[in-house]
């Protein structure tokens, strides 16, 4: 034929391409794969070496190595550090408890808000110890710090808080119970929750992202509020500033032991169903690569340089509590072993070993019952 390619060389090439283009397409289903993780992900974990984890590092003195990572997981907050706003606390609300006294406190925990929490104070003179209540995530946004202090002054939420309690606390406020005990409980809704929401969902990774194309982080404004709530419990005439202690549940676990990292101002830590190494998380089927609620927790970049016990090991040898449940499906076992190890390494290399304190209860999932509080609560009293 005149005036084109022969036949069988255009049937040549279209098969040719046809075949070119479904192999592509196949490659292309390949590369994304469980949960979805890339195809390539095993290379990427191999990659993550932690190298300015304590051991790791080439600082060997401990101190400088805690400024220095300190230092890094300040920078991958994405928030301004510096943050002088006066907490101005308005109080209102007051209700009498068993041995304890509730407010409701509106102050500014960073210039951007202003937040109401839950304060408790035990009846007597004082000055008290107190803890830093943080609410965990469980996909549930109308209460935060109603999760952890009965809210006298809202029966809707009550209703909502009480059946919460029972799914995870035993049935108990935990807040309520350590006031109860003698401690100052302070709790405040994170953003999104409570009274700074509800938040849809399916909104939390839109959310994420428009932090991120805002130069700033979800996680990070969560992280820097936290450091900032301790603060403003230790400037309290009520509290004895050295005796604060931070505790929390599931996401509140990671707030707690990351806030301890941050912040001085918490002499000790119970985190209670969070901890695992990264590595070891991020395997198919867990619960973080669905993305959604992992936006709570993630600071971009943080472990090119640190793994989640190394950021927690910041607090050593502050006295640290960890447990967690041996049926709890979020937390793979090879994780928390893997992460335990790490505690345990750091405080032993301070010669600590004694105010770390680890255990998983075989028999429990992902909750804090009333035996678990028990120990916690005998445990702060010990160490506080």
């Amino acid at each position: 034929m005149t005036g084109g390619e022969p036949a069988g060389r255009r049937a040549f090439v279209a098969g040719t391409g046809a075949a070119l283009l479904a192999g592509q397409a196949g490659a292309a289903r390949a590369a994304v794969a469980d949960g979805p993780l890339p195809g390539f992900h095993p290379a990427l974990k191999d990659a993550l070496t932690f190298p300015l984890a304590w051991g790791n590092s080439p600082i060997r003195d401990f101190d400088t190595w805690r400024r220095a990572a300190r230092a890094k997981v300040e920078e991958t907050l994405l928030v301004d550090r510096e943050d002088a706003t006066p907490y101005a606390p308005e109080f209102q609300r007051r209700t009498d408890g068993d041995g304890y006294t509730g407010e409701l406190v509106t102050l500014s925990l960073t210039r951007h808000e202003r937040v109401r929490a839950a304060l408790l104070t035990p009846h007597g003179p004082g000055p008290f110890p107190a803890v830093l209540l943080l609410h965990d995530h469980g996909a549930k946004f109308d209460i935060g710090k109603e999760k952890l202090v009965r809210p006298w002054y809202d029966g809707v939420r009550l209703a909502s808080a009480r059946a919460w309690t029972q799914k995870y606390f035993s049935g108990r406020f935990v807040g309520d119970e350590l006031a109860r005990r003698g401690y100052v409980v302070l709790v405040a809704d994170a953003l999104g929750w409570g009274d700074r929401g509800p938040l849809a969902h399916d909104q939390q990774q839109a959310l994420a992202s428009n932090f991120f194309n805002l130069g700033s982080s979800l996680a990070g404004l969560m992280a820097r509020e936290d450091a900032r709530a301790a603060g403003f419990l230790a400037r309290l005439e009520r509290v004895d500033r050295r005796r604060i202690a931070a505790v929390g549940f599931s996401m509140g676990a990671f707030r707690a032991w990351q806030a301890a990292a941050l912040t001085d101002d918490l002499a000790a830590t119970a985190a209670v169903c969070w901890m695992t190494g990264l590595r070891e998380m991020m395997v198919p089927g867990n619960n973080t690569l669905r993305g959604q609620s992992s936006y709570c927790m993630l600071h971009p970049g943080l472990s090119r340089h640190l793994d989640f016990p190394d950021v927690a090991s910041i607090a050593a040898p502050r006295p640290m509590l960890f447990f967690n449940g041996g049926l709890d499906p979020l937390f793979p076992a090879d994780g928390v072993r893997v992460a335990h190890e790490k505690l345990r390494a750091v405080w032993r290399s301070r010669h600590a070993e004694e105010r770390l304190h680890l255990r998983t209860w075989p028999d429990l999932g992902h909750v804090f019952t009333d035996r678990m509080q028990d120990e916690v609560f005998m445990w702060l009293d010990h160490v506080l």
